[in-house]
Formats: structure tokens, C-alpha cells, sequence
């Protein structure tokens, strides 16, 4: 999973494109597990996913409307269908990630 910036995720957003967006901090326990989940998901299947340290972004958070971390957005065409924050298990994972984006 590739650490994203702000012209990432400008793209990302301007290009319609569908996939997953992790928002995470560096010392957050949770977040820990959560991107180890995230990495076995991204083995499992093919899907755009992206990560951000919002330590960096605290507008991003905002605009969002993200509460807390770890937070994964399901974005389909461009706009946020769902806003993750209890990741549950990797199974968990990829229903939610079929279900938007396969």
C-alpha cells in the first residue's frame, strides 16, 4: 500500500476513480493492526488503495468528516460510499471491498 499525499489523493478524487483510502497515525496501536490487515486484503484483491498519515492532513480529516483512526473510506467514481472505522477482520474486509468495488 502506497503512502499518499495530498496530489495523490487531488487525483484520485479529480479522476473518478474507485478504492480504498486508509487514514492512519504512526503511534496508534490499532492503526498497526489495521494496515497489517490492509496488506493481506491488497494480496486477496486487486483494488486501488492508498494511505495517509493524518498527523500531516488535518484539513483532510476534516473535510472527511473522519472522527478517529484507523479509518478506511471505500470510495467508488470518485465519491465516499462508506466510512470504516471498526475494521473487524480481513474477511470483514473484503465483503465491504467487494461490495462497493468489484
Amino acid at each position: 500500500m502506497n503512502e499518499w499525499n495530498r496530489n495523490n489523493l487531488a487525483g484520485f478524487l479529480d479522476d473518478q476513480e474507485s478504492g480504498l483510502l486508509y487514514f492512519y497515525t504512526p503511534l496508534c496501536g490499532t492503526c498497526q493492526v489495521a494496515s497489517r490487515m490492509l496488506v493481506v486484503l491488497e494480496e486477496l484483491v486487486k483494488v486501488n488503495m492508498g494511505k495517509m498519515n493524518l498527523n500531516f492532513y488535518p484539513d483532510i480529516a476534516a473535510n472527511f468528516g473522519i472522527e478517529s483512526v484507523p479509518c478506511l473510506l471505500i470510495v467508488q467514481k470518485g465519491k465516499v460510499k462508506e466510512t470504516i472505522y471498526a475494521f473487524h477482520s480481513v474477511p470483514y474486509l473484503l465483503e465491504k471491498t467487494k461490495q462497493y468495488l468489484t
